[in-house]
């Protein structure tokens, strides 16, 4: 499995994306969402962004139009990940006026949940599958995980990237169950809500390279 990507989402600082690209990791995300507690301001995003050779991959919650454009404007984003209810022409459309590539998530509790998220395959490059937590305030980055059994025979069109809990102890068992193309973690690489730890993102990949 050493050939599964990995994606440290929830950057907010220079140690922490440096520890990203220490570790090897392939992706790095900046969470553009005011509610959540890992939201980075265009200045400081555009920093970081222009000082990695990591993928840069911006998360959203269903933005409208101006608020994608002014952040491209100041941030050079390789791929656009949508977190929100966004529909599948919503997403297209959005491919089309950026033309980066788009990952589109998927909350799931149940097989229904893929048979959704399928809609989808024909305009993404990407799918993520994430934990669908009843109540959450955010649609991301809740730090709980779902059934992976329901993915356990999963052929996806597209490919798609694990997320929803994960950590450096669970994760090998993840890999052993499941084939993703990549896994995203964001709280199980941090010390406090908000706050990356570079020993443990450290943990992380090593955890998935050797799965």
């Amino acid at each position: 499995m050493s050939a599964v990507k990995i994606k440290i989402c929830g950057i907010t600082t220079q140690d922490a994306l440096s520890a990203a690209h220490k570790a090897g990791a392939d992706f790095a995300g900046f969470v553009f969402f005011e509610k959540s507690p890992r939201n980075i301001s265009l200045e400081a995003a555009a920093s970081l962004v222009k000082s990695t050779p990591i993928t840069s991959v911006g998360l959203f919650v269903d933005p409208d139009d101006d608020f994608l454009k002014n952040t491209l404007a100041h941030v050079p984003l390789k791929m656009i990940q949508l977190h929100g209810n966004e529909t599948p022409a919503r997403v297209a459309a959005i491919k089309s006026m950026t033309g980066l590539q788009v990952m589109k998530a998927i909350r799931v509790a149940s097989h229904d949940d893929l048979t959704f998220g399928s809609a989808y395959a024909p305009v993404v490059d990407w799918l993520l599958f994430d934990a669908k937590v009843e109540g959450a305030s955010l649609p991301g980055g809740t730090g709980r995980n779902f059934d992976w059994d329901i993915l356990r025979y999963y052929k996806s069109p597209r490919p798609w990237m694990l997320a929803g809990g994960l950590n450096a102890e669970n994760i090998g068992n993840a890999l052993k169950m499941l084939k993703p193309d990549a896994v995203d973690v964001s709280s199980g690489v941090e010390s406090s809500t908000g706050v990356k730890d570079a020993s443990k993102i450290a943990a992380f990949v090593d955890s998935v390279r050797h799965a």
